[in-house]
């Protein structure tokens, strides 16, 4: 692979040196109310060089690290099928190389084609999702592959007690019952992310961040805004918890630049991107747990 020409901040190193490879899936055709989180991926590299590569939070630097930008896969609006395919099969090269994928979307849809990959390669895969919403309908309008189905997709593939929710304040009533019997779901916040990290130790994880589980307060610039929502510095504790894990495959998805008008949605999702490569890069557990099944 050769990387993008235009690189988010700090990731220029070769595919063979890195550990971790950042691609984007700018694809938002099945988005239900505010379309734009195509751009997302380029908006981010673009006002990456806004910030700087060390963060104060972890006293690291992404300098330091190796990570790969391989640039963004280009997507067929009108085909979601063809999309997620063209997804998992980018995923699916990654993986077999030994690597962590870390996904940009897009639309939460997204997803679906990094999982699939994933979970071929680790069956006994498990999911943590941060999310304003659900996504647990089984249909949206007729069609069963939607930013609004798309944990219930993932459900397909994993089967009940590996999906586990958090920061969910949105969905129809129909979805939170559904969720009591097939998935772990913890409205609001983070408040059992503790236990959940406990009892995933050893086990593979796939971890899928909508950027709408902040506040629109301090994230205005998405789809879906839905007040209520948790704040910049709990996102991080959380994140920080999730990276002790083994974590083989995670994604961040849902900031739209046409609703960021004032650049601070993008500025914000820049910050997180750099302190998730950080945990991630040095998560040293899922590193070692990727090497071993590679080999």
């Amino acid at each position: 692979m050769h990387k993008n020409v235009m690189t988010f901040i700090g990731c220029d190193k070769e595919f063979e040196e890195s550990n971790i490879v950042i691609f984007g899936a700018p694809f938002d055709s099945t988005t239900s109310y505010r379309p734009g989180a195509r751009f997302a991926s380029a908006a981010i590299r673009n006002e990456s060089y806004g910030i700087e590569t060390y963060s104060p939070y972890q006293d690291k630097d992404l300098e330091d690290i190796s990570v790969f930008d391989a640039g963004d896969l280009e997507l067929p609006f009108g085909s979601p099928d063809r999309a997620l395919e063209d997804i998992r099969d980018f995923t699916t090269k990654i993986l077999n190389a030994g690597k962590l994928p870390l996904m940009i979307g897009g639309e939460h849809l997204v997803t679906l084609g990094a999982v699939e990959a994933v979970f071929e390669k680790y069956p006994d895969l498990h999911i943590i999702h941060f999310d304003a919403h659900t996504d647990l309908r089984d249909e949206y309008l007729g069609v069963e592959k939607s930013h609004a189905t798309v944990i219930r997709r993932c459900h397909d593939l994993v089967g009940d007690g590996r999906i586990f929710q958090f920061g969910i304040r949105s969905g129809e009533r129909a979805e939170f019952e559904w969720a009591k019997s097939h998935t772990y779901l913890n409205k609001f916040n983070f408040d059992t992310l503790d236990t959940v990290v406990e009892q995933l130790k050893g086990k593979p994880v796939y971890f899928t961040l909508d950027l709408d589980v902040l506040d629109p307060s301090e994230f205005p610039g998405t789809g879906t805004p839905e007040a209520g929502g948790v704040r910049y510095l709990e996102l991080l504790k959380a994140i920080r918890q999730v990276s002790k894990l083994q974590v083989v495959g995670l994604d961040m998805n849902e900031l739209s630049p046409p609703y960021d008008t004032s650049g601070a949605s993008t500025a914000l999702a820049c910050k997180l991107l750099r302190e998730i490569l950080l945990y991630f890069d040095n998560s040293s557990v899922g590193q070692k747990y990727m090497c071993k099944l590679h080999k």
